[in-house]
């Protein structure tokens, strides 16, 4: 799957954030957080930038290195 109909999945909510970055597919790997971040609705650059800044996650970091501990609070961070 390419990255652009992956963003369009998202903006549609036919694909869940929180699943992706949970169990990440060997294809995103390379992709960066807030990138996905933004393809969600309602999410523009302050918000992805402050969500980021709320969860100690770099804007530069991709999914693959993303800790647990940044996993968890993404993932609590969107569950709301």
């Amino acid at each position: 799957m390419q990255r652009a109909a992956l963003k369009v999945q998202l903006k549609r909510g036919e694909l869940s954030l929180i699943t992706l970055i949970d169990d990440p597919p060997q294809y995103l790997a390379s992709a960066r957080v807030a990138e996905l971040l933004r393809a969600l609705p309602t999410y523009g650059p302050i918000k992805v930038e402050r969500l980021l800044k709320r969860c100690q996650v770099s804007p530069r970091k991709t999914i693959a290195g993303l800790n647990e501990r940044q996993r968890r609070e993404l993932i609590r961070a969107l569950g709301k």
